[in-house]
């Protein structure tokens, strides 16, 4: 018998309290709820959803590092906004900006986080939320401990997919932003050829993903082949406004890459109490369906390439939309007008 899908990605519902979190000011919450429990169906369908072809939210989440690590013990947070259980269910990618929870003491690419760790292990298998682990691609920052070489691309390469498969990562997140570096151009193409082999699209590994997130860098074109998604960080910096035309021209850079294949971003870090920057889609629209002003995170959402439908959006900081009423008000916003719940 066919199942019908109830609310495939119905949210966690977490008390409407404000939480602090780093590098903002707002008032600590007052009254903490924990997420609910729903049926084992809700979940096997939440996974069939994740599976099937979709639009996918793409953010980077930091607040699960605010608690203190502490040899033998863990000072576990009062917020449901600091913890990956109070992540939305509907978020399909997860970049660990805080690094990669473990229940390992001194491990040098792990962080001690065993409630992170816990929780993230159960999002993955219950919720099908993929984590991913983001990496500022720079071969020099590590100070000669890898060659300026193809063999030094190599042993960077060995070290990342060491993070990936040594901690049962769903894949990698490259922030190209090479500011200089010796791994840049055809060298990155390079590299990124030397990672495709063991995972993303063309790898023995494809379940595995390999993702480039960039600002305004020249990505190669012959890169393609090797990713699943090329996320742009198309943040509304340096100005007040942003709009589809904006978003169509970082895609027109790089329109060597499918559209299937391009995800957006806004910096909702700085933004979080509106939901982004006031937006102008392509007809010069700047209302909502009920006629309030559209902000970027709902304009991201809403707007593709001319070429086609493209693979995703989200935002960097987005944990930070926890601090509004009701908590991930904007990130749930914007994923009901792309993917909207079955009534």
């Amino acid at each position: 018998m066919t199942k019908k899908l109830l609310y495939p990605f119905f949210f966690l519902i977490i008390a409407a309290g404000l939480v602090q979190c780093k590098k903002q000011t707002t008032p600590q919450a007052l009254s903490i709820q924990k997420p609910t429990q729903k049926s084992a169906e809700y979940y096997e369908n939440l996974r069939a959803y994740k599976n099937s072809p979709h639009q996918i939210f793409y953010g980077w989440y930091a607040a699960y590092g605010n608690a203190e690590g502490v040899v033998g013990s863990y000072k576990q947070s009062a917020s449901w906004g600091e913890h990956i259980a109070g992540m939305p269910d509907s978020l399909d990618f997860c970049s660990l900006w805080s690094g990669i929870p473990s229940l390992k003491l001194n491990d040098s690419t792990t962080t001690y986080n065993p409630i992170a760790y816990n929780e993230m292990r159960s999002s993955m298998s219950v919720r099908g939320i993929k984590f991913v682990i983001p990496e500022i691609c720079r071969i020099q920052k590590y100070n000669g401990r890898f060659a300026l070489s193809v063999q030094g691309m190599q042993d960077y390469a060995h070290y990342l997919l060491g993070m990936v498969f040594d901690n049962d990562l769903n894949g990698l997140d490259l922030d190209y932003e090479p500011d200089g570096d010796w791994l840049s151009g055809n060298n990155f193409a390079q590299f990124v050829q030397i990672l495709g082999d063991s995972i993303g699209p063309k790898s023995a590994h494809p379940d595995k993903y390999l993702i480039i997130d960039y600002y305004t860098d020249a990505i190669p074109s012959s890169v393609e082949p090797y990713i699943n998604y090329l996320v742009n960080q198309s943040y509304t910096q340096g100005t007040t406004t942003t709009s589809a035309s904006f978003l169509q021209a970082r895609y027109n850079a790089v329109s060597f890459c499918p559209t299937r294949k391009f995800i957006v971003t806004e910096n909702l870090g700085d933004w979080w109490q509106t939901g982004g920057a006031p937006f102008t889609e392509a007809s010069g629209n700047t209302l909502t369906a009920e006629g309030t002003q559209m902000y970027s995170l709902e304009g991201f959402a809403r707007w593709n390439p001319t070429q086609g439908q493209k693979g995703g959006w989200g935002g960097y900081y987005f944990d930070r939309d926890y601090d509004n009423t009701p908590p991930y008000n904007y990130v749930r916003r914007s994923i009901q007008i792309v993917n909207p719940s079955v009534q």
